[in-house]
């Protein structure tokens, strides 16, 4: 049970971290490198979204105008960080069919594996989170240090990352823990199995009786 609760929130702050990636827009931020070091505006770029900070405190965000206008790795983040999310959902309603608080099933042999299945689904997800974070990642390296891109171009890795790395950890911890709360010991529990066992039990205390 206890292996249960801490692989379940783990897991949950997992999908609560996709769902704060997914919506913030500082994927990408201003580099302030070369004599781009003081400037009156940093832009924020996100999966959504872009997002301009000037320097008097306000901030103005325009989402993107058209998906087909976006970059091909832009579009691959989004669907994978959706899916990242579909999958976290799925995994938590399995783990409410299995999980010994409720009382779904009454096998629970059964109950372990679908807390199983739970498990590896939360792991898939945190693979379909880390893929997209580190993708980005690489990218913005890659521009960073290619002479060809111009200074103001070029683009620093935004918190939305560490936090999309974290995320994965977690998911994926979460899902193992899961994973590990099978039960060591095989119970029987049939009416056949009682009875003789309990036949054993008294003939014992019969004898030794005598």
């Amino acid at each position: 049970m206890a292996l249960q609760v801490l692989g379940i929130t783990l897991s949950m702050i997992g999908f609560a971290g996709t769902i704060i990636i997914c919506a913030l827009p500082m994927w990408k931020v201003t580099a302030f490198i070369g004599t781009n070091i003081v400037v009156a505006q940093v832009f924020w770029e996100g999966l959504w979204m872009t997002c301009v900070h000037e320097r008097t405190g306000q901030m103005q965000c325009k989402m993107y105008d058209a998906l087909l206008d976006l970059d091909p790795s832009l579009q691959a983040a989004r669907g994978l960080v959706v899916t990242t999310m579909a999958l976290a959902c799925l995994a938590f309603l399995i783990f409410l069919v299995g999980a010994n608080c409720t009382n779904c099933l009454d096998n629970p042999r059964a109950k372990a594996r679908i807390v199983v299945v739970s498990g590896i689904t939360f792991m898939l997800s945190g693979l379909t989170t880390v893929i997209p974070v580190s993708w980005t990642a690489h990218f913005i390296i890659r521009d960073f240090y290619n002479p060809i891109v111009h200074e103001a171009l070029k683009r620093e890795m935004g918190a939305a990352l560490y936090v999309g790395w974290v995320t994965a950890g977690l998911l994926f911890i979460g899902g193992a823990v899961l994973c590990t709360s099978w039960p060591s010991e095989r119970v029987n529990n049939s009416p056949r199995y009682t009875v003789a066992k309990a036949g054993t039990h008294s003939s014992y205390a019969i004898k030794n009786y005598v």
